[in-house]
């Protein structure tokens, strides 16, 4: 096996990325906390530095008073060095947001896409959008991530299948490429949910977890090692599927709504069980999530505990398998019955398992599909930002 030889130059770059990723996670830092950090000499730590100013990565952004002799200067990456756009789409709303390369959300939009299904047309304008509202060029960003609903193949890249989002086929990765000239990957929107739950939320810095989406549809997230598991197809976390005990199987696999955990615990079976503990009605407009925050504020204990039975009958299942010591709730449903519906769930489980895992709801704030997104396009936009400085 063939290996790379320790060259000034690849042992310059190692050291160069090795402080940026430093100053980004500690930052901002004199160069003699960058050397005593990276164990550079104050030499090669100022060389380093004055590299990557040249190039407009770095940049003084203070002073650190000190004892006798001139104050130090503080070093931090220049936030516009780059720009990443993460995007999640539904059937009635895109939602846009642009970050710096330091993670700061510098916009965020929303566009209607009603009346049009061109999927290329539709996050070309959604991006201009956030552009304007950013105040820079689309040439400046960097990497883009799509968070979509349905199943994403692994070897192409493409959505595979998505009930909701018919446009979305194979061939449009490469149309988007073709037509923004930056790198775009497309990702199933639960999955990004699990990076920002990992990146901001609950499960911070946690290498084995899952995330369990659970709303109108229902999916999961499974984190192990670190690294999301997508399954051979891509159908990895497809919990709708699940079979239930009590519950018919689906009789055609091309209609989402007639999976067995689906028709447990989808949109309309815990409207309909809110409406028997006297929550709305069955008929009433009111969004499922309204319906499960309502229940919370009004300690509606009966139906939180029903509803804890039956999500636990899928968080059960998959703790059988994985064992993964976490389960983050999340969706409409899981955040909206927050503390009090997660403390049932995990009761509800440990009664029925062997192994008893932690049970939290979500803590990313805001859109954490979006927010999802924004952490995978950082990922790949500081390997290309960081790994070419020499």
């Amino acid at each position: 096996m063939s290996t790379r030889p320790g060259t000034p130059r690849l042992l310059r770059q190692l050291n160069d990325r090795a402080a940026l990723e430093l100053l980004l996670s500690s930052g901002p830092l004199t160069r003699a906390e960058l050397g005593e950090h990276t164990g550079l000499s104050k030499v090669t730590a100022g060389q380093l530095l004055a590299r990557l100013q040249e190039r407009d990565l770095v940049a003084v952004v203070g002073e650190q008073a000190g004892g006798r002799g001139p104050n130090a200067a503080l070093y931090g990456v220049v936030p516009s060095c780059a720009y990443v756009v993460g995007l999640d789409v539904l059937p009635d709303r895109i939602s846009a947001g642009i970050a710096d390369i330091t993670g700061t959300l510098v916009a965020e939009v929303s566009a209607d896409p009603s009346g049009h299904d061109d999927p290329v047309r539709l996050v070309r304008g959604a991006v201009g959008q956030a552009c304007g509202a950013a105040g820079i060029g689309a040439d400046r960003l960097r990497a883009f991530v799509i968070g979509t609903r349905g199943v994403v193949d692994p070897g192409t890249g493409d959505v595979r299948f998505s009930f909701d989002l018919p446009s979305w086929h194979n061939g449009v990765l490469a149309e988007l490429r073709r037509d923004l000239g930056v790198p775009v990957t497309i990702e199933n929107d639960v999955n990004l949910a699990a990076l920002a739950e990992r990146a901001h939320g609950a499960a911070l810095g946690v290498d084995d977890f899952v995330l369990v989406w659970a709303g109108v549809g229902q999916g999961l997230g499974v984190m192990l090692g670190g690294r999301l598991h997508r399954g051979f197809t891509g159908g990895a976390g497809e919990i709708g599927w699940l079979p239930v005990p009590g519950e018919p199987l689906p009789t055609d696999v091309s209609e989402p709504q007639s999976g067995s955990f689906q028709r447990l615990v989808g949109g309309d079976a815990v409207a309909g069980l809110a409406s028997a503990y006297g929550i709305g009605s069955v008929a009433d407009a009111t969004p499922v999530g309204e319906r499960v925050r309502t229940a919370v504020a009004a300690g509606a204990e009966a139906f939180l505990d029903e509803l804890a039975g039956r999500l636990a009958v899928g968080v059960a299942a998959v703790a059988v398998v994985l064992d993964p010591g976490l389960i983050v709730l999340s969706g409409d449903v899981g955040r909206a019955g927050g503390d009090a519906l997660a403390a049932r769930v995990q009761d509800a489980v440990a009664r029925v398992c062997p192994s008893q895992p932690r049970v939290v709801v979500s803590r990313v704030r805001g859109n954490p599909v979006l927010r999802g997104a924004l952490v995978s396009a950082l990922q790949q936009a500081r390997e290309q930002v960081f790994s070419d400085t020499v």
